[in-house]
Formats: structure tokens, C-alpha cells, sequence
């Protein structure tokens, strides 16, 4: 009876507390969205103003509610700031799990550190955060801002979605702007949303209520594929002080390369004679690029530079000569000059740089892109240079470029390209060799792996040391407890993108005995272990971004004494995803081959689909950890 009035007086307590501050308790959050929470958005309000081409404001609203330690990143207090964009205001307050204020943190409280790192990268760039450390859960933040930044090239993506294991309870956006800017937006995966859309003749507003968190699915798609979101922009904008248009890729490109890329700069005549020289007597455009992009490399090294219109603008050339450091843009505008001081034609290119492919999008004209590469035309088709390492090979640019659109930024104007794919018949890893098993047990191989396409990007093991190696190949032969790498020799063929690996290991009691018998796996250096979990009612699709094929062939000698009492079967598995194919043969009595092919494909697929493919990678380890039967 005592624990009923008590409960009663506590819902009359709670239904007591005006709308505002019930956002604060966070024993109101509705069941549904704890679930797979670890924190939640009560309320977020965020209110861009467009007040001109020069100036925009953001106000930010926004109460969250902690439910652990895991959903501490989910608060999000922070804002960046430099001589382009100003904090007007921020502050938080904090409050226990029964709205119960426990600490409010003004302006002056919040950490204040620069960005920069003092060696690699260089900004005037800093960020205010709250530094706060919580002694119980859940407790909720109130968290405000106003901030004022003179570009506006590019304005904040909205989304329904923020991070995994975070749900909404209630998220507002309002962007409000002038008619004559040229405002325009593009939503994407709207459809099938409850999202309320309000426009009138100079706003934009989106309401989305009760979204529930989202786990994170294996070979999910990038967010923005499977999430709403809404993308702004001007066709007049400012950026740090050059005014822009961006009607067309055409337009934008044009204005893009006369204020921020043609540098009038002029190189030193030692450089210019040095360059002449090394590609003296060489007609073919592309040996003379090689020769020029060696000489960059040699020269140069990377430095990030974020000062201003430097975030933008390319550091000018000549200063990149004098002093043999360059951010992206840096890098490669200076390799554009060179090459056409030796009349080789190249182009500035606008990417986005991640091993997660993210493309430009070519029906939304807008700032795009984090990173800048180097085009060279040559057979109707393009090189793509990446001017930032002084170790990858001419034209070589890895999983951090590949396969996605990027800008070409040209005289005449821009120009939407495809980077180059890595297909699975082109990234390849070969490995032939033979091992021996004694009859104590002792493994020892010999063997060569041949790496190219995305798997080349073993090249970078040379740059290891000796103790780093064999940490790396402890690593990757995981397996096998007793390893032991007596030889190793690395050969780099920048030429043919081709990186070969020569090992020469040993392995003790790698069998296990029972009575007369000895077991082993048969598939003792390569074993793809990678199972996908099984997905209960999965929502989204998934894709498998990047094909290969692996091959494996090894001569395998058995001890003395001992005959094969099993070998496994022969397998040969293909489908929609790729192609898996195992033999073991008798050479003679003591002599087997084992040969094995993986292939995987690049697929975008329906979810319904994912536990045939998990099945498929289910086979492919279980007959990758096939065991032989000898008896003596």
C-alpha cells in the first residue's frame, strides 16, 4: 500500500513539470526508443539564417540524454572556430536523471585548444568543447550555440540520422534565406520517411519525430545511401572573400580554377633547369610525368594547411619550391606547373579522399570533396596522381581514391570524372610455394605471395622495421601459434605495381597426434577466417565495395612412414558473390599439391540476400580450415 502512494505522488510530481523541462528526465523517455540506445536526442533545434552572400548563422538547440558510457560521444558539444567562423554564444547545463540541475557551463568554461598538431598539419583553426566527466547515468546535457561564418559555399547536412546507437525523440531544421542567392537543396531517401517538410518563399523546414537507434549491420552502404538527408547551397556564395557561382559543374569549375587555382607564380630557374634536364630527348607525355611526379616526391613532403583561404586556395608554387613542403592542393598545383613547364597538360582534381568510396554528387552543384589529386590526360582516359605520399608509385593511388567521381577543375571549366576501379580480376595476391611436415610435427615453407591492384598496397612494408615485419607477419598468419620467420625478402616493382614477398617459415608441432594418427590443416598460410554474424531481421542493404581473388598453390611433403588416411574433398562453390574452388591431389606417396582460388565480387545487394552470402563466407572457413589424416 505504501509502495502505491508513493508511485502516485511520483506521477503527480512528473506530470507536474511543464513540457520544457520534462525534456530534462530522463525516466520520461519514451521504452521504445531506449532500445539499442545509448543516448537520445530529447529535442534538437538547429536554425541556419542566410543573411548574405558574405554571412550565415547557425543557432543550435539541443537536449540529449546519456543512458551510458558508451553514448558520452552522443552529446556532440563542440563548436570550430577561426578568423572565418565566430562563436557568438555557447553554453550547457546539466542535469541528473530527474531534471534535477547539477551544473550549468558557460562560455569561458569550455576547453578551448587549437587543432593543429604543430608538425603535420597547420590552422588557425581552434574548438571549444565541454569537457565534462559524468559520475552517474543516465544524466541529460542542454547544450545552445550561435555561430557566424562569412563562407558560404557550404552549409550543414540535415539528417534523420546521426550515429549509430542514438535515437530522436525530436529533431527540428529551419534554413531561412534571401531570393536573389539562388537557394537550392536536394533530398535524398526521403521516401517512406515520416518527415514533416514545411517551405515557404525564402524558408526550408524538416520535423522528424520518435526515430529509433539503429545498430550498425555488416557491409552496411555509406549513411548516406540509406538514411534521409538534405543537402543545401547558393549558386552566388562567398568563400573566405571570393565570391563564387555554381550554376553549372561548367561555371563552378571556371571560377574554381581562375580565384583559387591559376598560380602566376614563377618557379626557380634551378628547378626549371633541373626538370628540362631530366626530361631531356623524352617525347612520350606520360615517361615525362613519371619523371616529374619522382622528382615531386623527392623534393617534396606533406603538410596540411588550413590558414584561412589557405584552406582553399593552394599555397603558391614558388613557395612550395623554396621550401619542399605542400598541403593536397599545394602538392599538386605545384606538380600541375612543372609538367607544364615540360608541356605536359594536367588537370587540378577535387575528390573525396577516404577508403570508404563517397562521390561527388553531379546533379547537386555544390562544395564537395576533402582532397585534391592531379589528372593527366592521356588516350581518352585520365592518370590520377596522388601528390601527397613520396613512396606510392606513379599513378597509383589505393582504396583512398578509387572508384568514385571527383571534379576536374580546367581553365575552360569543370568536368565530373570517374576515378579508376580496382576490379577482382585486377587485385590479386598469388601465393605459391611448398611445405613440410617432420615427423615431430615441425612445419617448415617456402614460399613467394604476389601482390598487385589494392593489394599492392603492401608496398608500404618495406618502410617497416625488422622487429615491425615480423609483427606484421605474426599477425596475418594468426594461426599459427609457433611461427617462426627465419627469411624474408620484399621486392617493390613500382613499374608494374607489383609488390612480392619471398618467406621462408617454420612452424613447431603444428600437427596434432592421436595414437598413430597426425591431424593438420592443410591450408596452412592463407585461411579466410572473416564469418559475417548472423543478421536477425536485418533492415538495410548491404554492398561489397572492393572484388579480389586470391590463389594459393603449395607442394606439400608428408613425413616417413605415414600414409594419407583422409584428404577432404574437392570443393567448387560459385555464385552471385564470387567463386571459391579447392583441390588436393597425390603427387606420389609423400607428395600432395593443394591449390585453392577465392574470388570475391564488387556487389550491391538486398538484405534479403545477406544470409545466403554469410553462408557462402561460412563455407569458404570451413574449408579453409580442412584437416589431413596421415597414419603411420
Amino acid at each position: 500500500m505504501i509502495k502505491i502512494k508513493f508511485l502516485a505522488v511520483f506521477l503527480l510530481v512528473i506530470n507536474g513539470i511543464n513540457a520544457q523541462v520534462d525534456k530534462h528526465v530522463a525516466l520520461t523517455i519514451p521504452e521504445e526508443l531506449k532500445e539499442n540506445a545509448n543516448s537520445v536526442i530529447r529535442l534538437q533545434e538547429i536554425e541556419i539564417t542566410i543573411n548574405s552572400r558574405e554571412l550565415y548563422t547557425t543557432k543550435t538547440k539541443r537536449i540529449v540524454t546519456v543512458l551510458n558510457e558508451y553514448g558520452n560521444k552522443g552529446v556532440d558539444a563542440s563548436e570550430y572556430y577561426s578568423k572565418s567562423e565566430r562563436i557568438k554564444n555557447i553554453e550547457a547545463t546539466i542535469y541528473d536523471a530527474f531534471g534535477k540541475e547539477i551544473k550549468k557551463v558557460k562560455k569561458k568554461d569550455f576547453k578551448d585548444q587549437s587543432i593543429a598538431d604543430g608538425f603535420s598539419v597547420l590552422t588557425d583553426g581552434r574548438i571549444l568543447y565541454l569537457d565534462f566527466t559524468p559520475t552517474q547515468y543516465p544524466y541529460t546535457i542542454e547544450y545552445t550555440s550561435e555561430v557566424e561564418t562569412i563562407n558560404t559555399a557550404f552549409f550543414p547536412i540535415w539528417s534523420t540520422f546521426e550515429r549509430y546507437l542514438q535515437s530522436i525523440e525530436q529533431t527540428e531544421f529551419l534554413i531561412s534565406y534571401p531570393e536573389n542567392l539562388g537557394f537550392k537543396y536536394k533530398l535524398s531517401n526521403f521516401d517512406g520517411s515520416t518527415i514533416v517538410t514545411e517551405e515557404t518563399n525564402n524558408s526550408l523546414k524538416f520535423i522528424a519525430k520518435n526515430i529509433n537507434a539503429q545498430k550498425k549491420e555488416e557491409n552496411a552502404p555509406d549513411v548516406s545511401k540509406i538514411f534521409p538527408f538534405a543537402k543545401f547551397s547558393l549558386e552566388k556564395f562567398n568563400l573566405e572573400g571570393v565570391e563564387g557561382t555554381a550554376s553549372s559543374w561548367e561555371e563552378f569549375g571556371k571560377v574554381w580554377y581562375r580565384d583559387l587555382v591559376d598560380d602566376k607564380s614563377e618557379i626557380s630557374n634551378e628547378t626549371l633547369n633541373k626538370i628540362k634536364e631530366l626530361t631531356k630527348g623524352i617525347e612520350d607525355p606520360i615517361e615525362k610525368a613519371k619523371i616529374i611526379y619522382q622528382f615531386v616526391q623527392s623534393k617534396t613532403r606533406y603538410v596540411s594547411i588550413q590558414l584561412g583561404i589557405g584552406g582553399w586556395k593552394p599555397m603558391l608554387a614558388k613557395d612550395v619550391d623554396r621550401l619542399g613542403y605542400g598541403d593536397c592542393k599545394a602538392l599538386s598545383n605545384y606538380t600541375r606547373i612543372l609538367l607544364e613547364n615540360v608541356d605536359v597538360p594536367s588537370y587540378y582534381t577535387v575528390i573525396y579522399g577516404d577508403s570508404d568510396k563517397r562521390d561527388f554528387d553531379k546533379d547537386f552543384v555544390s562544395q564537395q570533396g576533402n582532397h585534391v589529386i592531379l589528372s593527366i590526360p592521356y588516350k581518352n582516359e585520365y592518370k590520377f596522381l596522388e601528390c601527397t605520399s613520396q613512396t606510392s608509385p606513379f599513378a597509383y593511388g589505393g582504396d583512398f581514391t578509387d572508384d568514385r567521381y571527383a571534379l576536374i577543375i580546367k581553365p575552360e571549366g569543370g568536368e565530373i570524372v570517374k576515378t579508376n576501379e580496382w576490379d577482382e580480376k585486377q587485385t590479386v595476391q598469388s601465393t605459391k610455394g611448398s611445405y613440410s611436415i617432420d615427423e615431430n610435427g615441425k612445419l617448415a615453407a617456402s614460399f613467394t605471395i604476389e601482390s598487385t591492384g589494392l593489394f599492392y598496397e603492401k608496398y608500404q612494408l618495406k618502410s617497416l622495421s625488422n622487429a615491425d615485419l615480423m609483427d606484421y607477419y605474426k599477425s596475418v598468419f594468426s594461426g599459427l601459434t609457433n611461427l617462426k620467420i627465419t627469411k624474408s625478402n620484399l621486392e617493390d616493382n613500382r613499374e608494374k605495381i607489383k609488390f612480392k614477398e619471398e618467406i621462408e617459415a617454420q612452424v613447431e608441432n603444428y600437427v596434432t597426434t592421436a595414437n598413430q594418427s597426425i591431424f593438420f590443416v592443410v591450408n596452412a598460410f592463407n585461411r579466410n577466417n572473416n564469418i559475417p554474424k548472423k543478421a536477425r531481421n536485418r533492415k538495410h542493404p548491404f554492398e561489397i565495395s572492393r572484388g579480389f581473388q586470391e590463389n594459393d598453390t603449395f607442394e606439400i611433403t608428408i613425413p616417413n612412414g605415414y600414409t594419407v588416411e583422409f584428404l577432404p574433398n574437392d570443393v567448387l562453390i560459385q555464385n552471385e558473390f564470387g567463386l571459391y574452388k579447392v583441390e588436393i591431389k597425390k603427387s606420389n606417396e609423400n607428395k600432395l599439391t593443394f591449390s585453392r582460388v577465392l574470388e570475391i565480387k564488387k556487389a550491391e545487394l538486398d538484405a534479403s540476400e545477406f544470409e545466403k552470402y554469410r553462408k557462402f563466407r561460412e563455407q569458404i572457413a570451413r574449408n579453409d580450415n580442412a584437416k589431413i589424416v596421415l597414419t603411420k
